[in-house]
């Protein structure tokens, strides 16, 4: 991987009159104001950062730079999702009027214990460029620029070194757009760097693969009796009076009328549906739970655009679920086992895609924190 330092933008909260919660809510919406009044600072020279978020008695600890855009185009920088259009599209004219991204790319790969060591003894040594503490999500973030010559080459032969690849962790669109912008508007935009990825690196170690659930809006016509029928063709079905997450794979919870069941997939399902009948490498819970159930039994045609499907974060736990489903009786809340590390990176080291919303990785980078500005800096 090729890295480079670069000059960042941060807020100035001792100027910013609404706390960092509500500056990170606003961020994408106010961002051209918060420069005209002069809210935002940018570091004296280009540096390569390290970025501490301490969350729940948890640290998590990476690097954030650039990245050449070309290790995109080779295969080094590798994708597990699928990404559309018409959000691209909103990207660019987003990044287009701000001039700048406002969000790094999150990156994940395999731990090196030298990063990980020389990190450590950097933020001992040093004192931070800033520290924000966030209370609604109980975390604080810390920051500390990487200035020194010495040690930035240290890093950039590190990577070239011990990290072959990284994988996106969160931020398709985001990638997908910055490289449109290379390959096809560099002409129009020369003021513009469209060469580089803005780019947060965490190794998989730092970083949490959490659930990603889904609930679903009527029955497609089914009675409750049809409904459990339909599900027991695929599923052996247990009640469950004290509900917890699922604890292992191929393994789900129901929320339906108040309810929470558990559900296993039957043998012969998982039989049939092993990788070489599929397109993936690996068998996911949640390609099977979108084909066998979603659209064979509830009648969803498409997930990507359904607007029948409401996805529910698993940081909101099985709460986040029975908010959603509410009263209704025709609501169905499932809940499903996180992707792993190592399914999502073999689905992405052959050119696969996972299906839309199958993973949410925490912690998550805060918008509006750390900005690259798209000007081309001085050479």
């Amino acid at each position: 991987m090729h890295i480079k330092p670069f000059l960042a933008t941060y807020p100035r909260f001792d100027r910013i009159p609404a706390s960092p919660d509500v500056y990170c809510a606003q961020a994408k919406h106010a961002f051209l104001e918060y420069q005209h009044n002069q809210w935002l600072a940018q570091t004296g020279q280009p540096a390569i950062y390290i970025y501490l978020i301490e969350a729940h008695h948890r640290r998590h600890t990476g690097l954030v730079a650039l990245n050449d855009v070309q290790d995109f185009f080779v295969g080094k920088v590798k994708k597990h999702e699928k990404t559309l259009s018409e959000r691209e599209q909103h990207q660019k004219e987003l990044l287009l009027r701000w001039g700048a991204v406002l969000k790094p790319i999150l990156l994940t790969f395999a731990p090196v214990q030298e990063l990980k060591t020389w990190m450590e003894a950097f933020i001992q040594a040093h004192t931070p460029l800033f520290t924000v503490h966030f209370k609604k999500d109980g975390q604080t973030h810390q920051l500390w620029a990487v200035e020194d010559d010495t040690e930035i080459r240290f890093l950039q032969d590190l990577f070239v070194r011990q990290v072959p690849g990284v994988y996106i962790a969160d931020g398709h669109h985001r990638t997908s757009t910055l490289a449109l912008l290379h390959q096809h508007l560099k002409g129009e935009y020369p003021h513009l760097d469209f060469d580089y990825l803005f780019c947060a690196y965490f190794a998989t170690d730092q970083l949490d693969i959490l659930d990603y659930n889904r609930v679903v809006e009527g029955l497609n016509g089914l009675s409750p009796e049809q409904l459990f029928g339909r599900l027991s063709q695929v599923f052996e079905i247990e009640y469950v009076e004290y509900p917890r997450k699922p604890r292992k794979k191929y393994q789900l919870k129901l929320f339906f009328r108040g309810h929470w069941y558990r559900l296993h997939w039957k043998p012969e399902v998982l039989t049939a549906w092993r990788p070489s009948a599929h397109t993936l490498p690996v068998l996911l819970d949640v390609s099977m739970l979108n084909e066998l159930v979603l659209r064979q039994i509830l009648g969803i045609r498409d997930v990507r655009t359904d607007a029948r499907i409401t996805y529910v974060e698993g940081s909101k736990g099985l709460n986040g679920i029975r908010k959603v489903v509410g009263n209704s009786a025709e609501h169905t809340g499932f809940v499903l086992f996180p992707v792993s590390f190592d399914d999502m990176m073999h689905i992405a080291d052959t050119g696969k895609s996972l299906p839309p919303k199958s993973t949410f990785f925490e912690p998550r980078m805060k918008t509006g924190i750390l900005i690259k500005m798209l000007d081309k800096e001085p050479v």
